[in-house]
Parts: structure tokens; sequence; C-alpha cells
């Protein structure tokens, strides 16, 4: 029994140390742009970190005290948090599963078109009440300022590989032709009804393409990439999680049938 129970208590060890790298994942995507303002994946990765700490820990207590009502109930609930971990890779791999760049003509950098990416994603960013507060939290940040400490030649800029949100956000879009004066000046469109986007330019540089198409469509792109990663680490995880459950749950039923053998054993002496 003794022996059984280090074993659960060490393997409830190990499920403490897995809960880092989600909490880990969570903490990594607050620091990153798109998902420091459309906080969808943040909280639930972290509650499951923190649960899955919890539970491990309550695990680790029921084994090294033997407790077998806690050792029972870090197994229910293990389980449990398991399966909502499994859901959540499979959700965020299936919302994610569409959405690319667009190749623009004589641009190193992509465009991104809104209509390309999940129903489930779009509406996150359709509700002018929810864009209103991520355009706030995406024109507070220096993304945009910063590229015009960055670029000064339009051929330096034309020739950028700018992240999603750069792309989307701090320029029209190409085909409405505007005239190059800094990444974040522009002039004279050619176009202006190529794209509904183009009259939403603005060189306001509190306003620029915040309110365009073109920027949800980069920000949706941006969340993809970070989900992408963000998954990666989850399901390893995931993976290494039940590996040690499968592992616990056979030393526990060790430790039961130590135990009735050991009862057996005094009651017929």
């Amino acid at each position: 029994m003794a022996l059984s129970n280090n074993v659960i208590g060490a393997i409830n060890f190990v499920a403490m140390l897995l809960s880092i790298p989600i909490l880990g994942a969570g903490i990594w995507l607050s620091n990153q742009p798109a998902d420091s303002c459309l906080k969808i994946l943040l909280w639930p990765v972290i509650t499951l970190g923190v649960l899955i700490l919890v539970m491990a820990l309550a695990g680790f207590v029921g084994a090294f005290w033997r407790i077998p009502w806690l050792l029972m109930a870090y197994l229910v609930g293990m389980l449990v948090l398991i399966i909502l971990l499994a859901c959540l890779v499979i959700f965020t791999y299936m919302v994610t599963i569409r959405g690319s760049g667009h190749i623009v003509p004589n641009r190193a950098y992509l465009e991104y078109h809104l209509e390309d990416f999940s129903i489930w994603l779009q509406r996150r960013v359709r509700g002018s009440y929810k864009w209103e507060r991520i355009e706030t939290c995406l024109s507070s940040t220096q993304i945009c300022p910063d590229l015009n400490q960055t670029y000064t030649m339009a051929m330096d800029f034309f020739r950028a590989y700018l992240t999603p949100i750069e792309s989307g956000c701090c320029k029209p879009p190409t085909e409405c032709g505007y005239t190059f004066v800094n990444p974040t000046n522009w002039i004279s469109p050619i176009n202006n009804i190529a794209d509904p986007d183009c009259i939403q330019w603005n060189n306001d540089q509190t306003k620029l393409c915040y309110s365009c198409n073109s920027c949800k469509a980069g920000l949706l792109a941006s969340l993809k990439q970070e989900w992408r990663r963000a998954d990666i680490i989850l399901l390893v995880t995931l993976i290494a999680l039940i590996c040690v459950y499968l592992v616990g749950c056979c030393a526990f039923r060790n430790a039961q049938t130590e135990d009735i053998f050991r009862k057996y054993r005094q009651g017929y002496s």
C-alpha cells in the first residue's frame, strides 16, 4: 500500500509540473497583441491550468496522507479536466483551420479578408459594441506608430514582412491605390470603390484603418497564429496528462487491491 501511495504521490507531482506549461501558455497569450485585446482563449487556458494544479495537489496530499476519498476525488476531477482540455484543444484547432493571407503584387506583406475566417471567429469582431472596445485597445498600442520609426522609404515598406495587424490596421488596402507618404500616412487614392475599406481609411493617427474589415481580419489572423502555437503546447501537455492519469489509475487500483489482501490476511490471522 505504501509503495503504491508513493507512486501515486510521485505521479501527482508530475501532474502539478504539467500544469505549468498550460499556465505558461495562458500568460504568453496575455502578452500577445491580439489576445491582449480579444481575451477569448486566455481565461479558459489559465482557469484549466489552475484547476489542474489544484487537483494534482489534492491527489498528492491524498496519497501522502493516505486519504482514499481525496484520491477518488482526484481521479474523477482530473478525468473531467482532461476531457475539458481535450475539448479546448479540438475547439481551438477547428476555429483556426480557416483563414490565410493573400499575396499582393509587388509587396512582401500579405493582406487579409474577414470572410476567410471561421464564422465563429467573425462573430467575435463583427458586433459594433465588441469592435469599439477592441479598436480602442489596438489604437492605444504602439503597433502602428512604431512602423514610422522603422520604415521611411516606400520601397523599404513594400518589401517589409508586416504582421497581420500591421498589414490590416496601419495602412489602407493596396487595391485602393493610395500613395505612400509614410507607413501611417497615405494620400490620393486611385480607386476608392475597389474595397469598402478604402473610404474607411483616415490619416488621423488615432483612426487609421482600425474600423476597417481588413483590421478585423488582421486581428483574427494574428489570433490564429497565437492560438495555433498555444494549441501545440496544450496538445503535448494533454498527451502527457493522459499518460500520467492512466499510470495513476493503475497505481490506485493496485493500492486498493493491496489493501483488500492486507485486510483479508489480518482477518484470517
